[in-house]
C-alpha cells in the first residue's frame, strides 16, 4: 500500500506496474490513466479509469469482461481474484458445490458469450449462487452492462486496498460522512424467544433484575456514508449504492443471528455487520429504539401470575440506543455511543415549589410553594468504556428500567424547588449507583397543568386543565465531578449506611 502522493510521483512504467491488475489482466487501463495525473483522491482516479473503459469500443469492453475468470473455477487468475474468491468461500469448494457452480457458469457462458461477473467482496457462496440463478434469465444487453458495473466495483475495492489516504483522520472522515449519507428509517423487527438479560447489578431504588425477552422488539434507523457514494449524488451513478430496502432486510435478518441481550449490543452488532458486508461503506450511524411489551396476568388456581404467552405494548417511555462506527486503518472504531430513555412522563401532585425567580414588568407567573409538577424527561447516559454498553459483562450494564426507577425515587423523595435541581439530583444518584458511567444528560420539559379550581370545600384537592402550548425546557449534563459537592446525596448515603 502506498499513498496517493507517492502514486502520483511514480514513473509511467511504475504506475502501470502497480495498478496494472486493477482491471483483471488489463494493464492498458492503468497505462492510459497515468497521463491524467495528479489524482486528488481515490474516487478521482477510479472515475478516470472507468471513463477510459466507458469510452473504449464494444470489442475492447468485451475483451475486458472475458479476461475475468468464472467464479468458482479452478483456472489461473490474478492474485486479487484469488483473494476475492477465497474470501467468498469459492476456493476449494466441495465436489458437489463445485459441479453446481461449473454447470451454471457454463450455461451462463453459453447464453451470453462471457463469464458471470460479480463483485464478491462481502458476499458468501450462497449469495453468489443465487445471484447467478437470477441473472441468467436477463437479456444479453442487461448482463453486458451489469458485468461492466461489477467490474467497476471490483476496481474500486482494489484501489482502496492498494492506496492509503495521507493524513487519514477518523474524525475527519466522520465529519465528511455526516454531510454525505443516506439510509433507512422505521425498520421494525420483532424476535420471539431472544436471549434473556440476566446478571445485572442490583440497586436499592429498583427491583428490576433482568428481561426474559420472550419478545425483543425494536425500531431502527440507520444511515451510512462514504466517499464511494459521491458519484450517486453528483452523477446519478448507483453502482456503489446499497438499496435502502436491502438495508431493511439486512437489519431484520440480523436480529435472528444476534446472540446478545441488550439493545446497545444489537445496534453495535448490526453496525459492524454493515462494515463487514459492504466495503464501500466508511461510516454507520444506527439508532435502535426499544418497543417494550409487558406480560398480562393470567388466573391459575385462583392466583394471578404473569403470562408467558400474552403481552401488551407499553406506552410513553422507551429505551433507545445509538452507535456510530467508522472504518479505520486498524479495523472499525466506535466514535459515539449512548443509551437513552425517551419521553418519560412523571407527575408529582404536591411537594413541589417554584419561588424566588426574577420578577419584572414581564412576569405574570405567580410564585407557588406547593404545586403539582408534570415533567417530560429524556435521559442519555454514556459509559467510560463504551463496550460495557453492549452487555458482554451484564454486571456493568445499566438497564433503562433501573434508570427510570432512580428518577421516580428521587422525584418522590425530594421537596422539589425546581426542575433544574431535580434533574441534577437524579443525575448524581445515577452516577453514584453506576460508577462505570461517564455522564448523564437531561432534556426536560415542564408541562404542569393550569389551575381551574384552586379550593374545593372539605378537600385538599384542586381542579386542573392542560397547560397552554408554550412550555419550559432545560438541558443539563451531570458529570462525576458534581458528586463531590452533592449534600443531598451524601446525606442519603449516610442514612443507607
Amino acid at each position: 500500500m502506498i499513498t496517493l502522493k507517492s502514486l502520483n510521483a511514480l514513473s509511467e512504467k511504475e504506475f502501470k506496474k502497480f495498478l496494472g491488475d486493477t482491471f483483471e489482466h488489463s494493464p492498458w487501463i492503468a497505462e492510459k490513466s497515468a497521463a491524467n495525473r495528479p489524482f486528488s483522491s481515490i474516487i478521482n482516479l477510479h472515475r478516470c479509469m472507468v471513463d477510459i473503459v466507458s469510452n473504449s469500443s464494444k470489442e475492447e469492453k468485451l475483451t475486458l469482461i472475458r479476461k475475468h475468470p468464472n467464479l468458482g473455477d479452478k483456472v489461473k487468475m490474478s492474485e486479487d481474484s484469488i483473494k476475492e474468491q477465497h474470501s467468498a468461500g469459492l476456493k476449494d469448494l466441495p465436489v458437489d458445490e463445485y459441479e453446481n457452480f461449473i454447470t451454471l457458469n457454463r450455461q451462463y457462458m453459453k447464453k451470453f458469450g462471457f463469464p458471470f461477473i460479480l463483485a464478491v467482496r462481502g458476499k458468501d457462496k450462497n449469495d453468489i449462487y443465487q445471484s447467478m440463478k437470477t441473472r441468467i434469465h436477463h437479456s444479453e444487453t442487461a448482463e453486458f452492462d451489469k458485468a461492466l458495473s461489477e467490474i467497476y466495483k471490483i476496481a474500486l475495492f482494489r484501489l482502496q486496498d492498494k492506496i492509503k489516504i495521507e493524513g487519514e483522520n477518523p474524525m475527519k472522515n466522520k465529519s465528511a460522512a455526516q454531510t454525505l449519507s443516506y439510509g433507512k428509517g422505521n425498520v421494525f423487527a420483532y424476535r420471539t424467544y431472544s436471549n434473556p438479560l440476566a446478571g445485572i447489578k442490583q440497586i436499592p431504588e429498583s427491583t428490576f433484575s433482568g428481561r426474559d425477552h420472550i419478545i425483543f422488539g425494536t425500531n431502527v434507523k440507520v444511515s451510512v456514508g462514504g466517499s464511494s457514494f459521491l458519484p450517486s449524488f453528483t452523477e446519478g451513478d448507483n453502482s456503489m449504492v446499497v438499496a435502502t430496502d436491502s438495508m431493511k432486510n439486512f437489519i431484520q435478518q440480523h436480529l435472528a443471528t444476534f446472540k446478545g441481550a441488550t439493545l446497545e449490543g444489537f445496534a453495535s452488532y448490526v453496525s459492524e455487520a454493515f462494515l463487514n458486508k459492504y466495503p464501500q461503506i466508511d461510516t454507520v450511524k444506527l439508532i435502535a429504539e426499544d418497543i417494550p411489551f409487558k406480560a398480562v396476568t393470567e388466573a391459575t388456581d385462583l392466583q394471578l401470575k404473569p403470562s408467558d404467552l400474552v403481552f401488551k405494548k407499553s406506552r410513553n417511555e422507551r429505551a433507545n440506543a445509538s452507535v456510530e462506527i467508522i472504518r479505520g486503518e486498524n479495523g472499525s472504531e466506535i466514535v459515539q455511543q449512548s443509551s437513552s430513555i425517551l419521553d418519560l412522563q412523571l407527575i408529582k401532585v404536591s411537594g413541589n415549589s417554584f419561588v424566588g425567580f426574577v420578577r419584572d414588568e414581564y412576569t405574570t407567573l405567580p410564585e407557588d410553594g406547593n404545586r403539582p409538577l408534570f415533567i417530560y424527561l429524556n435521559l442519555h447516559w454514556v459509559y467510560e468504556d463504551q463496550k460495557d454498553a453492549f452487555g458482554v459483562d451484564p454486571s456493568k450494564y445499566v438497564a433503562a428500567e433501573q434508570v427510570i426507577d432512580i428518577a421516580t425515587s428521587i422525584f418522590h423523595e425530594m421537596e422539589t424547588p425546581s426542575i433544574q435541581n431535580l434533574i441534577y439530583e437524579i443525575g448524581c444518584r445515577i452516577l453514584t449507583r453506576f460508577p462505570q458511567l461517564l455522564e448523564v444528560t437531561f432534556e426536560s420539559q415542564n408541562h404542569t397543568w393550569d389551575t381551574v379550581v384552586s379550593e374545593i370545600p372539605e378537600s385538599k384537592g384542586k381542579v386542573y386543565t392542560e397547560p397552554r402550548p408554550p412550555y419550559g425546557f432545560q438541558v443539563f449534563t451531570v458529570k462525576k465531578e458534581n458528586l463531590e459537592n452533592n449534600t443531598i446525596l451524601a446525606a442519603a448515603e449516610e442514612n443507607i449506611g
